[in-house]
């Protein structure tokens, strides 16, 4: 899936030429954005790729429930905490990095609530 501004995955310019949606061009999000101020845009990427975070690491908390450790902490009381803060970590890196598209949506419905209300 193409990025929602046109730029690199994680990360949004001051000025995007054309905000793309679903790999083509947005003019709906581009008025949008002219009328919210920089500082809420700013606030609502923060949040989406929040919201992306939180959700893939519930998608990777249930993938890793009924796995065996072996190493260092083998299958111990401490694997479940251990293994609760990687997965954040992991779900918070993968979201920074592009994630799987959730952030752009939700992104693009925040902008576009936010522009209505002005």
């Amino acid at each position: 899936m193409a990025s929602l501004i046109n730029s690199t995955a994680g990360s949004m310019p001051n000025k995007a030429l054309m905000p793309m949606f679903n790999g083509r061009p947005d003019p709906v999000l581009q008025e949008a954005l002219q009328k919210v101020s920089p500082q809420a845009q700013a606030k609502a990427k923060a949040t989406a790729t929040d919201f992306e975070s939180m959700f893939l690491n519930t998608m990777f908390s249930q993938m890793t429930t009924g796995l065996k450790g072996d190493g260092p902490f083998g299958d111990t009381v401490g694997t479940g905490p251990w293994r609760s803060m990687l997965t954040d970590q992991y779900a918070k890196n993968f979201a920074k990095s592009g994630g799987v598209g959730i952030s752009n949506e939700v992104f693009r419905s925040l902008i576009l609530q936010q522009a209505n209300k002005s």
